[in-house]
């Protein structure tokens, strides 16, 4: 029987709906589930401006895909949970002022990163894209969960990340380093800042594949069988934590200024998405100086030559310098992606965050399975 195609009114209508929700708890509990460092990004009018737009938004979407008689299921989770959001105060919920609290959730930065990652990717990768595919393809919930704990746990990380940096950087003085580095126009050290960087992350990638016990962590990345915006997510939160700390102690070892570091931060999150994104551009001559969408899907493809090349996350350089570097024939595309013994990672975020721990080495229940 054929299947019926999902309805992309009720689907927007159920994610709007439940971020709705998500925001007016937000609202509710600023001090517990908001992010202190992102509160002070955005105004508390913006905040309630585009909670007001997906609440509308999910009412009308998901009416007219009930209208049409399309998953009117999806369709009525998307009214109901605006309707929830409404009656919980919506956009009007009234707080008084708060003091900053040393831990909370980032459930903030959870729903504005995916409302905005959604609104720029999901329509770019439809016309662009390198194969055609919905966002809703196989094992996005999965994905959308790791999305979700990263960027809900953000804070956590972030003072795990600095504790374990802060130690190590207490140890090492480099004073005149420092000054000299310190002197440097912003936009320099930030250029340094990539490099320093991704020399340390690029060491570390090829550590993660070729050490076993490194790779049970960093095979769960390499488990998506397909690329998209959203796939990115999928890491480890222990390879976060070691990620970051490993990447950040150069940096705050050698003394790089706060605003080299937070530009850099950037960078970081918006390449990690677009490296992954289902994207067919052809960047020419740019591909020998930045790493692009097709250099590191190859490093994801299941293919035996491309297993240990293409470590780079910004600059194809540190392969080069490695002796990793691999640029593909122009214009070809891996033809599938995840790790090459697709049974030995499970698939789900629970089985794969336990999946490093275990005496387990294959599953029955695998990411390549149908």
């Amino acid at each position: 029987m054929e299947r019926t195609p999902r309805s992309w009114l009720a689907h927007l209508s159920a994610g709007l709906g439940l971020l709705a929700v998500l925001g007016v708890l937000c609202f509710h509990f600023p001090e517990q589930l908001t992010s202190r460092d992102f509160r002070a990004v955005y105004s508390e009018q913006f905040a309630r401006h585009l909670l007001l737009v997906g609440l509308v938004a999910a009412f009308v979407l998901g009416t007219l895909a009930i209208l049409r008689n399309r998953d009117k299921r999806v369709a009525l989770v998307g009214v109901v949970s605006a309707a929830v959001a409404v009656v919980l105060g919506g956009a009007t919920v009234h707080f008084e002022a708060f003091e900053s609290t040393p831990f909370s959730l980032g459930l903030d930065w959870f729903v504005v990163s995916l409302f905005f990652s959604a609104l720029v990717f999901v329509p770019i990768e439809k016309a662009l894209a390198v194969r055609a595919m919905s966002p809703l393809r196989p094992e996005w919930r999965t994905d959308l969960a790791y999305f979700f704990m990263s960027h809900v746990l953000v804070q956590f990380i972030l003072i795990a990340v600095t504790a374990s940096t802060t130690t190590v950087s207490a140890l090492a003085a480099f004073p005149a380093l420092k000054a000299g580095i310190q002197s440097l126009p912003v936009w320099v050290q930030f250029l340094l800042a990539v490099f320093v960087a991704d020399m340390a992350q690029a060491l570390l990638h090829r550590a993660y594949h070729n050490v076993p016990w490194l790779w049970r962590f960093h095979a769960v990345h390499h488990s998506s069988r397909h690329m998209d915006w959203l796939a990115g997510s999928r890491i480890h939160l222990a390879e976060i934590l070691l990620t970051r700390s490993m990447v950040l102690l150069p940096l705050v070892v050698l003394g790089f200024s706060a605003q080299a570091v937070n530009a850099y931060v950037i960078l970081v999150g918006i390449q990690a998405v677009l490296a992954h994104a289902n994207l067919r551009l052809d960047f020419g001559w740019l591909e020998y100086v930045l790493v692009t969408p097709r250099y590191h899907h190859w490093h994801h493809a299941r293919k035996q030559e491309y297993v240990d090349v293409n470590y780079a996350i910004h600059l194809p350089l540190m392969d080069m310098l490695m002796g990793t570097f691999k640029r593909p024939p122009r214009g070809e595309w891996p033809a599938e992606y995840g790790v090459m013994k697709l049974e030995t990672v499970p698939r789900g975020i629970w089985a794969q965050v336990l999946m490093p721990v275990r005496r387990t080495r294959v599953f029955e229940d695998h990411v390549g399975r149908d």
